[in-house]
């Protein structure tokens, strides 16, 4: 069988599989990204091997696809910034931002120490306390929506910790890549990386505000086909492009900011409706089960079932702790605090994302890849029924 029908037929078996799991979770009142990273897993050497099976003879394959998959980060990434309401973030104030920064904060300096003991180096063990400090909290509005508390006072603070917590991970994300990647030369060479990083930030950032709107209006009234969309992956390619070539950071943290500026447009919910559903359509499956084909839990065997089990459970507390202490310290009271931490705890593909690029990287080894899936299972099954107990008093306010 020619490379090209390789490609296709794997293809063919991941996005189905993807899709079949995920509607399957749903069906299961469980949000389809969980089906769908348990399709990789299966289709992954954890069980059925689709790597190893006797028509993959093409020695570049799993590259063309990990390709894709980080395509697939990129626009996931554009479409988080798409979403982002910087407004909504502004009005929740200190409680936001100090219940974001507590957030990244506790979860690294646990992670951190829960890993060192298992006899990774510092580096790794930074990088494994690394992997705990994203947060998705699209499982959790979704939840408070069927409560009918997602525009409560937690609700509304809830989704701008997230937002804080994204961009505080992708920066930190960035600069960790870049210093243990070889790239930090000590105090120097990091102030030339945050130099570079200002430069990025700056000059992309006006381009973004004062360019980026006028053009998808301008591109919105010519007869291109899809031009729109076509525009919003180009732009969404471009500063991930920059962010590496001239900001030396993350390829994501440009997508993210792309988004940000393109929601500006007029044509906004244009972009996100196109961008969604090419990304949700055909790149999105691909990264999970990707991240499947590279976990094996087989792997987990004397110590690393202990550190496993070890990880998941910090998980769940430092983002209780780190997110609840934050929200306390902003003026938030007791069980305000506690329902936003709660809130904070799963983690979805964000959590994916930063453990695929640091494995990717040679940060960290493989089987790191196999803990963060398992966390991230954990987190986003746990986060639900958590979420509707500590809401419980909430609710009946929430439907007046």
């Amino acid at each position: 069988m020619t490379p090209i029908l390789q490609l296709i037929l794997e293809l063919v078996i991941v996005i189905a599989a993807a899709k079949a799991a995920g509607l399957l979770s749903n069906r299961l009142g469980q949000p389809a990204v969980l089906g769908e990273i348990l399709a990789g897993l299966i289709l992954g050497p954890s069980v059925l091997n689709l790597p190893g099976w006797p028509f993959i003879t093409d020695a570049h394959l799993a590259e063309t696809i990990a390709h894709l998959a980080e395509i697939g980060v990129i626009l996931l990434m554009f479409i988080a910034g798409l979403e982002v309401d910087l407004g909504q973030m502004r009005k929740a104030g200190r409680v936001v931002l100090l219940a974001g920064v507590f957030g990244v904060i506790v979860p690294l300096l646990m992670g951190l120490g829960t890993a060192l003991p298992f006899g990774y180096d510092l580096t790794q063990a930074a990088a494994i306390g690394l992997l705990l400090t994203a947060t998705s909290v699209s499982i959790s509005a979704q939840t408070l929506l069927e409560l009918r508390v997602l525009r409560s006072k937690e609700g509304i603070a809830l989704l701008g910790a997230a937002v804080v917590d994204d961009v505080l991970v992708i920066l930190v994300l960035s600069i960790f890549l870049s210093v243990a990647g070889g790239g930090g030369g000590g105090l120097f060479g990091i102030l030339i990386l945050i130099g570079r990083m200002v430069l990025f930030l700056a000059l992309f950032s006006v381009l973004g505000w004062l360019f980026l709107p006028w053009l998808f209006a301008r591109v919105h009234q010519l007869p291109i086909s899809q031009g729109v969309l076509a525009t919003a992956v180009v732009v969404a390619l471009s500063y991930a492009w920059a962010a590496e070539a001239v900001g030396h950071i993350a390829m994501i943290t440009g997508a993210f900011l792309a988004g940000i500026f393109a929601a500006r447009s007029a044509v906004h919910h244009q972009i996100l409706e196109g961008v969604s559903a090419l990304t949700y359509g055909f790149f999105v499956p691909i990264f999970f089960v990707n991240i499947g084909l590279h976990a094996n839990i087989w792997e987990l065997q004397g110590n690393l079932i202990l550190l496993a089990a070890l990880i998941t459970v910090v998980a769940i507390l430092s983002k209780v702790i780190g997110g609840g202490l934050g929200a306390r310290v902003g003026g938030f009271n007791a069980s305000e605090a506690l329902r936003l931490g709660v809130g904070m705890i799963s983690r979805g593909e964000v959590g994916l994302i930063v453990a695929s690029l640091l494995v990717a990287g040679g940060t960290v080894p493989d089987e790191v890849m196999t803990l963060a899936v398992l966390m991230v299972l954990v987190t986003t099954l746990v986060t639900p029924p958590l979420l509707r107990v500590v809401f419980a008093g909430r609710v009946e306010s929430g439907r007046r």
